[in-house]
């Protein structure tokens, strides 16, 4: 099996505004509809397929009739992926390689927020080594690994998003009430290795937008044991939510690369 390495990040500034009309390569054609997300043409993957994932599929199914849209989860989607699996990541690439190009649009919807044992703690003494291992496993890990996979199918000279659904509660700034040791320490990790895949790729993929996405509280399963206290005005269907999210990718180029943005797109503090 081939481990999948990190690659080294050659400089510690962060992305500075870059336009696609100033690149400095001959080689880089823009298509004439770059400016609209809706009228790309190549391929568009949403990673997990569940409440959000799938709404978001089908937004994009029926709002950009130039991308093939495909879906992937370890048990629903068109394709097969264990984000946790060094081997299903392989073998993923390869598809993704062979099916998927040019992939113009990536969003890694999958999460962890509770599972049987695995409940947001809400004091230290729960805290326990196997449910943090658990947590950034798919929280932190995966989509990082998902980018290091599906990057040879990315295009050079074509625009492109690459976006994760973080969280608010994922803001080290913002976090004022504590709990949930595992998931905001996953999700605050997530935003830091996203903003270092974002400066590498300034150089290396100048048209891409890499983004950290909070799509706000989501009527899913993830959220249904902890929105008993949310107002209803304040509680979105994953149809909304993914049509919130999808106006936000839609508003952002090259040149915003590396933000943690909310679903209104707003930024919200590291």
């Amino acid at each position: 099996m081939r481990h999948l390495q990190i690659p080294t990040v050659l400089s510690d500034q962060p992305p500075g505004p870059l336009s696609s009309q100033t690149v400095s390569n001959p080689g880089i054609l823009v298509e004439p509809q770059a400016t609209d997300l809706f009228q790309w043409q190549g391929h568009a993957l949403v990673v997990g397929a569940g409440g959000i994932g799938q709404a978001l599929a089908d937004g994009l199914a029926q709002r950009a009739a130039g991308l093939q849209v495909h879906t992937a989860g370890p048990n629903r989607g068109n394709w097969r992926l264990d984000l946790g699996d060094d081997a299903s990541l392989e073998s993923f690439a390869a598809l993704a390689l062979e099916r998927f190009r040019p992939l113009r649009l990536v969003i890694c919807t999958a999460g962890l927020l509770h599972a049987g044992s695995l409940q947001p703690e809400k004091r230290l003494l729960q805290v326990n080594r196997d449910n943090l291992r658990r947590s950034f496993e798919l929280n932190a890990f995966g989509p990082l690994l998902l980018a290091k996979a599906l990057e040879p199918a990315l295009p050079r000279n074509l625009p492109l998003h690459f976006a994760s659904l973080s969280a608010r509660v994922g803001s080290i700034t913002d976090n004022r009430l504590g709990g949930w040791y595992a998931y905001r320490a996953a999700k605050a990790a997530q935003n830091q290795l996203l903003r270092t895949l974002a400066i590498e790729w300034r150089r290396r993929l100048p048209l891409a937008c890499v983004t950290a996405l909070h799509p706000g509280t989501t009527a899913t399963g993830l959220s249904e044991p902890f929105r008993s206290s949310v107002p209803p005005s304040g509680l979105f269907s994953p149809e909304r939510a993914a049509n919130q999210l999808l106006e936000v990718l839609r508003s952002r180029n090259a040149e915003q690369s590396g933000g943690f943005v909310a679903w209104d797109g707003q930024p919200i503090p590291w």
